[in-house]
């Protein structure tokens, strides 16, 4: 199944209509476009040519009948195509370097054999990620631009192919949606954006009953980590260890003091991105200790 690019949201929330349903078990396509809602096409279109409204579209919401309120979404990202140009924007007070940008500008980057031609002297390694990816909302709606405890906007460059992500499930049904690809993203994203850019992401879908997790927790690589934002980075940052170190009482069976001096040890707690209406940060830990203690996330 694919759901179309033109079948999207601008805010996750219990009162939209599926646009699809599925089982637990099953795999879906998600077409979605750019950031800009694919309205860039050229470096003479500023961004404040286009404005807000059509920001972050997100493809979506799924619905997932086996899913119910307290479940967990399990979301494998089997794989992430994207075309073969993105676009990025700089403009005056927007991002960490907002102060320092004097005039706003559009680049249009192209993608050739799996890297980004930046300009004549640097190439770069695309490894696409997902920007936007969550599940409705228990009761409010909140922007596809802002991310939260039901995922969202998170920009955490680890939500690649290959990565799980568990998501809560606050509705029946989930309604996940997902949107704003980057061909290439550093943590952070300081300027406002990555490489934005359309494309379409394949996932395996799967409900777990019964579990209690920090969510969103994913997933990649030789990590896992706890995704968690707030309006500051401290908060953030701390609000990220918390649910890792509860994890690990709770679900790996740590004793709590050394649960936090093991964090201290090996845990890293690194920036998502810093220019969303929250900030986000993410816990990660190497996957060698939960092996030690015969833990595996399902």
């Amino acid at each position: 199944m694919k759901i179309p690019k033109e079948k999207a949201i601008l805010n996750m929330s219990p009162h939209h209509a599926p646009v699809a349903r599925i089982h637990s078990g099953n795999r879906v396509v998600f077409e979605t476009c750019d950031c800009f809602s694919n309205q860039i096409e050229s470096e003479d279109q500023l961004f404040s040519s286009i404005g807000w409204d059509l920001i972050n579209p997100a493809t979506g919401p799924l619905y997932v009948e086996d899913a119910e309120p307290g479940d967990i979404l399990r979301v494998e990202i089997v794989d992430i195509q994207i075309a073969d140009q993105g676009v990025m924007t700089v403009a005056p007070k927007e991002g960490v370097l907002g102060d320092f940008i004097t005039e706003e500008k559009t680049k249009v980057i192209q993608i050739r054999d799996g890297k980004a031609l930046f300009n004549e002297k640097i190439q770069i390694d695309v490894k696409p990620m997902i920007g936007v990816i969550g599940t409705a909302p228990a009761t409010e709606e909140i922007s596809t631009g802002t991310p939260g405890d039901h995922g969202g906007n998170m920009d955490c460059k680890r939500i690649v192919k290959g990565s799980v992500l568990y998501l809560p499930v606050n509705v029946p049904g989930a309604l996940l949606s997902m949107g704003d690809l980057h061909a290439v993203m550093a943590d952070g994203e300081i300027v406002l954006c990555g490489l934005e850019i359309p494309g379409e992401v394949t996932v395996d879908i799967g409900v777990i009953k019964g579990l209690s997790l920090p969510l969103p927790m994913l997933s990649e690589g030789e990590h896992v980590m706890t995704i968690a934002s707030a309006l500051t980075l401290e908060e953030a940052g701390k609000k990220a260890t918390v649910h890792m170190h509860r994890f690990l009482v709770e679900e790996v069976g740590i004793p709590n003091d050394e649960a936090g001096m093991l964090l201290s040890l090996v845990g890293d707690l690194r920036i998502c991105q810093v220019v969303d209406p929250l900030m986000t940060t993410r816990m990660e830990l190497p996957k060698w200790v939960l092996k030690q203690y015969d833990y595996q996330l399902k």
